[in-house]
């Protein structure tokens, strides 16, 4: 039989089932004693094991059923669940989502887990997990997370090369700590150090044989790095392996939930045939025996039919402006009603399929608590994570880029605002600190915060560091608030890390996290308080293909620019335009705001205008503002956002255009760009 028409099916089950095992998992890790949380995980491998084995896909099916031999141990009470073993059972995981990417690229879902798969057996044959609770030392096997996966894929679109190096000293070596900085020193100077197995906590207190693996992103060639890592004394070997395309493809997840779906029961009757006698399958694991009352009325839809009905309703809006334009221009009463009703019932066909493609940020906060277990335990403290308004919705466009933002702040509360635990008790709060993840619409927006209880942010060394660093002068520094000195963690490069670290440090992350979410037409903001943690802030629009605007006129020009950056207009008498600087600038209700002459900006030819006043857009930019001088104002409308292609994609202040009623293309502004 031919599965491949199952397979669109089959990955996106097993990304579910996968999602599902990471949250029982979590749950169990906090109370080990409830059962009923086993054998939840216990269905979702066997159901895995069953498609994986139906789609012919045998390494993940053998992973996967020596995966459940473990957990069938676990609810028959032979084994005792541990941290150590959880951390064996989340790095089969850990491949098992590796495989699925694999194959969702297009690959064979091939890998090797060979040593996850004796890890297993020995814990299933009651020996335990080997590892670094016993003593003994993690295997050197580089198994990356999702966003771990998503920075190398990036960095190697941009030009850079990934690198797994691995690199032995010799057996007299006496200060390996030593050796071990040099190496780091070296690769930081020539890249971006990206994870190291040992953990680098591990690598400082020597506790690793004499071998270690470090992922590296570098511009530099292979032979040229190895040549110059085998410099460093007291180093034995030096392995350096080429990471290509087909090691970083990743397909982006879309995890809207859908009950049952014809998938399930159909690989499951398949998968019977297949699977060994011994125990026959309870009601309960069963998916074809579920009551009714668990199938919902919903269906899957592929995303790119989503798309396509999208930019066909997007070419609606535009003809509906033309009609527009038309009955206003005719003046004829009964096309003007036609119309008008037609524009009332395309906007609630809007709204439906805007609905259609919003998604919860559920999909993306899912993998979260799983990453700040891992990287708590690898720092060695003590975080929960607080997940708040999962259901709050956000279009997928904009769900598809956010994560990568969100896991670097989160890494970043992790490693710079929680302190350790003894830290923390020594400032009487409790060990366990807490990162909150929050999520909730507010008008035409979203809102997402990430809230620690750690350290804060300490002003005088963010200070100190940003003068170091020619950021800002000694003199300037004196005279900022505490929120400008704030803004200044996003400038590129900049970091208040004492020493290398996998997790951050390395001044990369918050710039990104800043140009990202700026460019998907949102702001972020950061408030803290010393000792008492740290805030911050994401606003992002709903949706970013269809968008209401202001269109105003420069000259014989018209421009649009989006409402959700206006705070509101004005008309500025020539009297009242100052200059600092030989800048213009404005008094704006006690503020001092500059004068943005878009006319200048765009370099609009035309003439001069004369008259006394001056009509202005004030815009906002978190807590910035501008005031953008145009020639009138024409009136307010819905608009189709497109985009101006790769060749011109780098106009200043330009974030799209749209075609205008009378089928005239208006350039979209980036306010962002111009509130300086």
């Amino acid at each position: 039989m031919d599965m491949s028409q199952y397979l669109d099916l089959f990955i996106d089950e097993s990304k579910e089932h996968l999602q599902t095992i990471n949250e029982r998992l979590l749950e169990l890790e906090n109370d080990p004693g409830d059962m009923a949380l086993v054998n939840e995980i216990f269905r979702s491998a066997h159901t895995l094991k069953g498609m994986s084995a139906t789609m012919g896909f045998e390494d993940l099916a053998n992973l996967t059923h020596q995966m459940e031999n473990v957990l069938d141990g676990i609810r028959n009470q032979k084994l005792a669940i541990t941290p150590e073993l959880l951390d064996v059972i989340f790095r089969a995981v850990d491949h098992l989502e590796a495989m699925i990417l694999s194959i969702a690229a297009g690959g064979d879902g091939k890998r090797d887990v060979s040593e996850t798969v004796e890890q297993l057996k020995r814990i299933e044959q009651g020996e335990g997990p080997r590892g670094r609770a016993n003593g003994e030392l993690p295997a050197l096997e580089q198994a990356y997370g999702e966003f771990e996966y998503r920075v190398l894929q990036q960095a190697k679109e941009q030009g850079y090369s990934v690198y797994e190096i691995r690199v032995r000293l010799r057996d007299d070596c006496l200060l390996k700590s030593a050796r071990v900085y040099m190496v780091f020193e070296l690769l930081n100077q020539e890249g971006e150090v990206v994870k190291s197995t040992p953990p680098v906590d591990m690598l400082e207190e020597e506790q690793f044989d004499q071998e270690f693996l470090v992922t590296v992103v570098s511009k530099t060639p292979a032979d040229e790095l190895q040549k110059q890592l085998m410099g460093i004394s007291e180093i034995d070997e030096v392995a350096v392996r080429v990471l290509d395309a087909d090691d970083l493809s990743v397909e982006g997840e879309d995890r809207a939930a859908a009950p049952e779906s014809p998938m399930s029961a159909a690989v499951e009757q398949a998968a019977a045939a297949q699977t060994e006698a011994g125990g026959a399958q309870t009601e309960a694991e069963a998916p074809e025996k579920q009551p009714a009352k668990h199938v919902g009325k919903t269906i899957r839809v592929n995303i790119e039919r989503l798309d396509m009905l999208m930019n066909l309703f997007e070419e609606l809006v535009v003809d509906r402006g033309r009609l527009e334009q038309i009955a206003r221009d005719v003046g004829h009463a009964e096309l003007t009603e036609t119309v008008e009703r037609m524009s009332r019932i395309s906007s609630d066909l809007q709204t439906i399929i805007l609905n259609m493609r919003m998604v919860p940020v559920e999909t993306v906060f899912n993998r979260f608590p799983r990453m700040v277990r891992q990287l708590a335990r690898e720092l060695g403290k003590k975080v929960r994570l607080d997940v708040i308004g999962a259901e709050t919705e956000l279009d997928r466009t904009v769900i598809d880029e956010i994560g990568d933002p969100l896991v670097h702040l989160l890494r970043n509360a992790l490693d710079h605002g929680i302190e350790a635990p003894d830290v923390r008790a020594a400032r009487g709060k409790p060990e366990e600190g807490t990162i909150q993840l929050r999520a909730y619409h507010s008008g035409n927006h979203v809102f997402i915060e990430i809230e620690d209880d750690g350290a804060g942010i300490s002003r005088e060394k963010v200070l100190k560091k940003a003068i170091s660093r020619g950021i800002v002068s000694p003199e300037a520094a004196e005279h900022l608030t505490d929120e400008q000195v704030y803004e200044l963690i996003f400038a590129p490069g900049f970091s208040t890390a004492d020493h290398i670290s996998d997790i951050s440090g390395r001044g990369v992350g918050l710039d990104v996290v800043k140009s990202t979410i700026e460019s998907l037409g949102g702001t972020v903001a950061v408030d803290s308080r010393p000792g008492q943690g740290s805030l911050f802030s994401i606003q992002l629009p709903l949706t970013l293909s269809i968008i209401s605007v202001l269109l105003v006129q420069i000259a014989a020009e018209t421009y649009a620019i989006p409402l959700s950056s206006i705070m509101e207009t004005a008309l500025i008498r020539k009297e009242d335009v100052f200059y600092v600087h030989n800048q213009p600038v404005i008094d704006f209700r006690g503020k001092v705001v500059p004068l943005v002459r878009l006319k200048d900006v765009f370099a609009v030819p035309g003439a001069s205008d004369d008259s006394e006043t001056v009509p202005a857009v004030i815009v906002r930019k978190g807590e910035k503002l501008a005031a953008l001088a145009v020639d009138s104002f024409i009136g307010q409308q819905e608009v189709v956002l497109k985009s101006l292609g790769n060749y011109l994609s780098s106009v200043f202040a330009i974030s799209g255009a749209t075609i205008l009623g009378d089928g005239r293309v208006a350039l979209i502004i980036d306010c962002n760009a111009l509130v300086k």
